[in-house]
């Protein structure tokens, strides 16, 4: 059996050239994805600024054009990245204002119980004292007292109180 040649058939060649057509296809839409993630919309940008000032060596300006969006776009990221970390600080200070809040209040809350409780005790003691004092200094009225309205034929010694 004879092997078809490849002029002869032309389905080979066409074959070929559609594999390698969709292999360049794939090649391209790698290539085309990286470039719109590495670039995004800087790379247009840059050459509609070229085509605009039309400079005398663009690819020199397109350099610098690209150095300098790269340095501007680092300090914006930088910027942003300060802003949040005060954003975060400023919260977290919020926070510990509010903690800081909240343990005060609830100290003066422990304060104003152990207040409450401890007031009675005071007022009882110093009753106590004051009902000491009173009758310390009524026993000489007392004696007085039972001196002069002694009846007939009583005692006028006061039991518990020495002679």
């Amino acid at each position: 059996m004879r092997t078809p040649r490849l002029r002869e058939t032309g389905w080979l060649v066409e074959d070929h050239t559609a594999n390698k057509q969709q292999h360049q296809d794939r090649n391209l839409g790698m290539e085309t994805d990286y470039l719109k993630r590495c670039f995004g919309n800087c790379l247009s940008q840059a050459l509609a600024e070229v085509a605009k000032v039309r400079p005398s060596d663009p690819i020199e300006y397109l350099a610098h054009w690209l150095y300098h969006y790269r340095k501007t776009a680092k300090a914006k990221e930088e910027e942003s990245q300060q802003k949040i970390q005060l954003e975060e600080e400023h919260d977290n200070s919020l926070k510990e204002t509010g903690m800081t809040e909240m343990l005060k209040q609830e100290e003066r809350q422990i304060e104003q119980r152990y207040e409450k409780y401890h007031k009675p005790l005071v007022s009882v003691a110093s009753s106590t004292k004051k009902t000491a004092f009173i009758q310390e200094n009524t026993k000489p009225l007392e004696k007085d007292a039972l001196k002069q309205e002694s009846l007939p034929g009583t005692s006028n010694t006061i039991p518990g109180t020495p002679q």
